[in-house]
Parts: C-alpha cells; structure tokens; sequence
C-alpha cells in the first residue's frame, strides 16, 4: 500500500487562529465536500509563509464562511493571513494508482475558489508513468520542471 495524495485545498488563507479550542482545523464544508475532505479526518497542513508542517483533523465550520481556523496547538503554527496547503490522503495498492484523481482546489485572498483541478497518472505502453494536472475542462496544463536561470 502506498499513502497518496487523495485532495488538497492549495493557498487557501487562514481566517483564525484559536488557541483555547481543543484542536482541529475548522473548515468550510463547501470546500471540504468538493475536494473530498471528510470532517474528522486527518490532513497534512503545510504554511507556505513560515514553512511550518502540521498535522491534524477537520472539523466543519459555517456552510459558504470560507473559514479556515486552525485551533488548539495548531494556532500556534499559522497566524492569521498566512497561505497554507491542506492535503488528506489515501492509501491504496499502486496497481489503483490510474484510478485515482485527487481534486486540488486554489484560492484567492478571500477563500473563494480560483481554479478547480485534478492529478492523473496513467501508464504507457512501455510501463512508465506520466502525471497530468488538469483543469476543469480536463485540458492538461503545463508542469514546472525547472527553474528558469538554472
């Protein structure tokens, strides 16, 4: 079994911070369901601002608040302001891994959603992977691959 990326709210921004809850990250349940984030499930939290990895679980907050409150220990992690990813996870047989397609959503400054996309993996003829984003309309886009200057 290999642990794979199952969704993933990219550059949403935190709303709050709470340090006198019990733990948990709060979230919107209109992004939880469309990146299939269950409430109670545990998810991967990576600042982009500070570089700070948490780990923890989702609680669901008002429907269509756009919040994203991190609580109990975790507020000490994330300030209000700062761009995080969240990212739950799946494990599965790698034979499975072409039947998985994580939905990534991206945001704007306001935690409404900018892009809707999908990962794919399919396997050639000569056995080898390839990996896709794609966007809402299934078109791929491009993957950075190096830094320009580099």
């Amino acid at each position: 079994m290999r642990k794979l990326v199952a969704g993933k709210l990219h550059g949403i921004h935190v709303t709050e911070s709470n340090l006198n809850y019990h733990g948990s990250i709060t979230l919107d349940p209109d992004h939880c369901e469309e990146a299939g984030i269950l409430p109670m499930e545990f998810v991967e939290i990576w600042n982009k601002n500070s570089g700070a990895r948490i780990s923890t679980y989702v609680i669901l907050g008002e429907r269509g608040s756009r919040c994203c409150i991190l609580n109990g220990a975790a507020a000490r992690t994330c300030q209000p302001g700062d761009q995080i990813i969240i990212c739950n996870s799946v494990y599965l047989d790698e034979r499975q891994i072409t039947s998985l397609k994580p939905k990534v959503l991206t945001f704007d400054e306001n935690n409404h959603i900018r892009d809707r996309l999908s990962y794919s993996v399919s396997v050639g003829v000569d056995g080898k992977y390839t990996f896709e984003i794609l966007d809402h309309a299934h078109t791929a886009l491009s993957i950075p691959l190096m830094v320009s200057g580099a």
